[in-house]
């Protein structure tokens, strides 16, 4: 695996960075079309959407990557549309107007902001058994969308399982494995994108691809703030979206956690706060610019784990790479005729490792102990249950059925909570001596399953 420091040459560090853009990209766009469409946004409407959403997009990524005195986590992390963001945002927008949407999200921003500071005090609160729980089920909670995009990404679709979606997404995940197991050096560490790369080929061999995106879609647009409407500011939206970017912070908790880890980081309580900082920033930038909120993606911890490039050199061309789609629309287009087959394979291969890296962690966990068992067990299976049964929350009020039905949060209150009660109040003074053990102990585990692979 990479030093996280060393430099890459320009090429491989401009492909790794296109790897990470495809890992997130469907992802990422996916938010803009489903509320686009729902809100009936004409096309011109839509197609700016998406453009400056792209193109904010990598700004976000960049307030990540630099770190300044109050910004920046300064990991090889990627930011997307939120897609918890989805639900509220349309009942928003659908009873309150475009405006109430966009003023929501720049309060939600600037609380996030205004609160960074005290979220991050509660670092002692995450140790390895709280965050290899959380990040065990941010991949086995992401696997269901893999699946789904793999079957052809619409469930409503005439032709969403059938044989020849099934066998595109096969295809790659073959052709994924095959290039991890046998390519060496650089082949091997960009195998996702070649996966993506030639499932997409394969695809376009059974006729399953289109070029009409591309010659439909504009040479270049800029992005003009309030394009689509001006703030408006409803207290209880304000208050949803509060909830709704609270919930994004603790997800964003557990990619931060696993990207130290991946990485050989300790992170600090001021390291945390500059994380949450960035992205209240980047919900501010995206009401102004009318697009909506960006959390830290998930999928792209599994784009550095398999490659094993742990520097953010890549990052940075992902972010220049995503402002420059978001400004040719033409070329973004370029990336929407991959298949959803072709990515739901590339998606399986990604998720499940990162499923893998949390029970790693747990592994380095004396699960003797009754409390970390307990504490494990019922986090992992609160948060993979509360997916399964959707229903289970229906007679709770609306806000808290948006918070606790993201199966993340559920499994941060759990573990939290239960360790809290079995284990006792942290204690700062124990913590910072360890901490320096479970970063070393995490990184033998991961390298450890390096040679597996």
């Amino acid at each position: 695996m990479e030093k996280p420091n060393t430099p890459l040459p320009k090429a491989q560090a401009l492909l790794l960075g296109l790897q990470h853009v495809l890992a997130m990209y469907a992802g990422s766009i996916l938010v803009p079309l489903l509320i686009g469409t729902a809100l009936r946004f004409s096309s011109t409407q839509l197609a700016y959407l998406i453009s400056v959403d792209i193109f904010c997009t990598g700004l976000a990524t960049l307030f990540q990557l630099k770190q300044t005195p109050i910004t920046g986590i300064a990991l090889p992390v990627v930011l997307g549309s939120s897609i918890q963001a989805v639900s509220p945002l349309i009942n928003i927008g659908s009873t309150l107007g475009w405006g109430a949407m966009y003023g929501a999200t720049i309060i939600a921003g600037l609380f996030v902001v205004l609160i960074a500071g005290s979220f991050a005090r509660l670092r002692d609160f995450f140790p390895p058994v709280v965050t290899g729980s959380l990040i065990t089920v941010i991949g086995l909670s992401l696997t269901p969308i893999a699946l789904q995009n793999w079957g052809g990404g619409n469930l409503q679709s005439k032709d969403f399982g059938s044989y020849q979606n099934l066998l595109i997404g096969a295809v790659t995940i073959a052709i994924t494995l095959v290039l991890m197991k046998l390519a060496k050096g650089f082949v091997k560490a960009i195998a996702i994108l070649l996966g993506i790369i030639l499932g997409t080929v394969f695809a376009a061999c059974l006729g399953a691809v289109s070029l009409k995106p591309v010659a439909e879609a504009a040479w270049f647009h800029l992005p003009q703030p309030f394009f689509l409407g001006t703030p408006t500011f409803s207290l209880s939206a304000c208050l949803t979206m509060i909830v709704i970017v609270l919930t994004a912070m603790v997800e964003a908790t557990g990619v931060y956690f696993a990207l130290a880890d991946l990485t050989g980081r300790k992170l600090e309580q001021k390291d945390l706060a500059r994380g949450y900082r960035a992205e209240g920033l980047a919900a501010i930038l995206s009401g102004i610019f009318n697009t909506f909120p960006y959390s830290t993606f998930s999928q792209n911890v599994a784009v550095v784990r398999l490659s094993g490039v742990k520097t953010k050199q890549p990052i940075y061309y992902a972010a220049c790479i995503l402002l420059v789609l978001g400004l040719l629309p033409k070329f973004g287009a370029l990336a929407t005729i991959i298949p959803s087959a072709t990515l739901g394979g590339a998606m399986m291969v990604m998720f499940s490792t990162i499923a893998i890296q949390g029970l790693q962690i747990l592994g380095k966990v004396d699960l003797n102990a009754e409390g970390n068992l307990l504490t494990a067990g019922l986090a992992i299976g609160g948060g993979l249950a509360i997916g399964s049964v959707p229903t289970f929350l229906t007679q709770l009020p609306e806000t808290l059925k948006l918070v606790l039905s993201n199966g993340v949060v559920v499994t941060t209150i759990i573990a939290v909570s239960m360790n809290l009660l079995l284990n006792g109040w942290p204690r700062t003074e124990r913590n910072q001596d360890t901490q320096e053990t479970d970063v070393i102990n995490t990184e033998q585990s991961l390298l450890e399953a390096e040679e597996l692979i």
